[in-house]
């Protein structure tokens, strides 16, 4: 049986994040979404390597603020939105593939502050790597309490 509220709250998920102008200008996609995680992904381009080839460090800790965001968004309530509040990040390994993957999952969803896990994976000549891993606070707040943006 589908959860009609759940499907709601996907929708509304995927159009804000459709709206961030800073996933659209690295390429990522949210290919992933159900109630507690997220998936979110991000192609190789010459724009987003650093000076060995590898996925940029900075390219991995987007993928883990904006997927455990995500995830965290999936168990909001009505009015509610939801901002990283810190995250702690380890480098595995070198990120030289094809494409960045970030799989991240509520661990604890609480009234104030959740705590969401990701691992990173690079897909590399048809092998997942595992190239970080991370754990999130995420702050909830009332979605009325932020400034309106333009």
């Amino acid at each position: 049986m589908a959860d009609h509220g759940f499907d709601d709250l996907a929708k509304a998920i995927r159009k804000r994040v459709a709206d961030q102008g800073f996933m659209r200008l690295l390429g990522a996609d949210l290919s992933g979404l159900e109630p507690g995680a997220a998936t979110i992904s991000i192609a190789r381009r010459p724009e987003l390597m650093q000076q060995h080839g590898f996925f940029h460090g900075g390219v991995t800790a987007f993928l883990v603020d904006n997927g455990t965001t995500i995830a965290a968004a999936t168990r909001l309530r009505e009015g509610q939105t939801c901002l990283t509040a810190e995250y702690k990040l380890n480098m595995l390994a070198p990120a030289k593939g094809e494409r960045l993957v970030c799989h991240a999952r509520v661990i604890k969803a609480g009234r104030l502050m959740s705590v969401v896990a990701a691992d990173v994976i690079c897909l590399q000549d048809g092998r997942e790597v595992q190239t970080a891993t991370a754990l999130a606070t995420i702050a909830i707040v009332e979605a009325s309490t932020l400034p309106a943006h333009a």
